[in-house]
C-alpha cells in the first residue's frame, strides 16, 4: 500500500464496543464506549485523517460520542455498507486505497476487503480476521481502534513526536510518588 490513509471508517457494535447492548425496561439503550478509543480519534483527526462511523443500526448512543469525538460523518441504520461506502468514498474524493475500515463481523466483511487497509479487533470473527490486513491487539470496545490509529498514524509517516506520545511511550518517563507533597 502506498497511498496514505486519508479517511477511517468505523463500524460500532464490536468495533467501538465490545458488542454489548444494553436496554432498560423503558427501551432505552446505552453502551460503553473506551476512552482509549477516543484518544486515538483525536489523535488521527489532529493529524489529518478524518474518521467516519457507519453502523448497520441506529443507535442514540452512538449519535452522542460521535458528537463528543468532532466525528461529523455519521452514517446511522446502513443496511448495505459496501454500496455506501463506495458512494461515500467518490463524494469524498477519495481512492478505496486511501480509506481504511475496521469491522468485526460478516457484514463488515466486503467494506474491509474493499478497502486499502482493511483491519479488525482482536475478537472479531475468524472469516473477518483473516481478511483484515492489520488485526489489533486488543478486542472490540477495549483498544482496537486505538491500535489502528496508532498503525495508521506510522504507515502514514506522522514523525516520531506525534507517534511517541502513547501512554506506553511514555511509561519510562512517568515517576512513582508516594503521594507525600514536598
Amino acid at each position: 500500500m502506498s497511498a496514505k490513509i486519508r479517511l477511517l471508517v468505523l463500524d460500532v457494535d464490536g468495533t467501538l464496543t465490545d458488542g454489548s447492548i444494553f436496554l432498560d425496561g423503558s427501551g432505552n439503550e446505552f453502551k460503553r464506549f473506551h476512552v482509549r478509543d477516543g484518544m486515538g480519534i483525536h489523535r488521527l483527526r489532529a493529524s489529518g485523517v478524518d474518521v467516519a462511523i457507519l453502523s448497520g443500526r441506529y443507535s442514540a448512543s452512538t449519535a452522542r460520542r460521535a458528537g463528543e469525538l468532532g466525528i461529523h460523518l455519521l452514517f446511522n441504520g446502513v443496511k448495505d455498507k459496501l454500496r455506501f461506502l463506495v458512494d461515500l468514498a467518490e463524494k469524498l474524493g477519495m481512492t478505496r486505497d486511501e480509506i481504511a475500515y475496521v469491522g468485526d463481523d460478516l457484514n463488515d466483511l466486503d467494506c474491509i476487503r474493499w478497502v486499502g487497509l482493511g483491519c479488525a479487533p482482536a475478537d472479531a470473527v475468524g472469516e473477518v480476521r483473516s481478511s483484515a490486513r492489520y488485526v489489533a491487539e486488543h478486542p472490540g470496545g477495549y483498544g482496537a481502534v486505538r491500535d489502528v490509529a496508532e498503525h495508521i498514524l506510522c504507515i502514514n509517516g506522522a514523525p516520531a513526536a506525534v507517534r511517541e506520545r502513547t501512554p506506553e511511550a511514555l511509561s519510562g518517563a512517568r515517576r512513582e510518588t508516594t503521594g507525600e507533597r514536598k
